[in-house]
């Protein structure tokens, strides 16, 4: 995965799947926004095509998993209304426990409540609740490491549907930060050379 911050915007990330092998080759593209939609394309190695994601199918399975495409966009301030719950241990951290409200449209979430841990100011914990106020989901962000003395980053996230009982592990390795990437590392034709 390739990600450049993009200072008066969202961030862009290139993501190429290398496995499991019925996804291998496959690349997706991201343009994060605050309040407007996100733009998002997928190259689908066999039809050997670039696929736009619509707006209005954020709230879909990314690619047989149980992350949704908006699960996988940087984080953007403005796209949420906040209400702090209260203070909360998590798994022995102290945390402070917030309600997120999305303010964008085609959101497939009427709201979400995140553990931050009040030390390090990253998310440990996300519960997701459907269009119904129904708990759909939980993430639970692992195994965080320390990079550049600054950015904590986790190794793993899991994703819990509680709805139909599966889950899928998003593991990262090799994570390197400053590596000269520019925008136009960030465009369709990249999306097509990736594989």
């Amino acid at each position: 995965m390739n990600n450049l911050e993009v200072n008066s915007d969202g961030d862009k990330s290139l993501t190429i799947f290398d496995s499991p092998a019925d996804v291998k080759g496959t690349a997706f593209l991201s343009y994060t926004h605050a309040l407007v939609p996100d733009d998002q394309w997928l190259f689908l190695p066999a039809l050997k095509r670039v696929k736009r994601i619509s707006s209005s199918n954020k709230s879909g399975p990314f690619l047989g998993s149980e992350f949704a495409f908006e699960d996988l966009n940087s984080f953007e301030i403005p796209k949420y209304k906040y209400k702090y719950l209260k203070d909360e241990a998590l798994d022995g951290i102290d945390c402070f426990v917030v309600e997120l409200y999305p303010q964008y449209e085609h959101s497939g979430y009427t709201r979400q409540i995140s553990w931050i841990d009040k030390a390090r100011y990253i998310i440990l914990k996300v519960e997701y609740y459907d269009r119904k106020n129904s708990l759909l989901k939980t993430l639970e962000n692992k195994d965080f490491k320390l990079y550049l003395d600054q950015f904590w980053r986790p190794n793993e996230m899991l994703m819990t549907n509680h709805q139909n009982g599966k889950s899928t592990s998003l593991i990262t390795e090799n994570l390197k930060f400053k590596t000269g990437l520019s925008e136009r590392d960030f465009d369709q034709n990249t999306l097509k050379r990736s594989r």
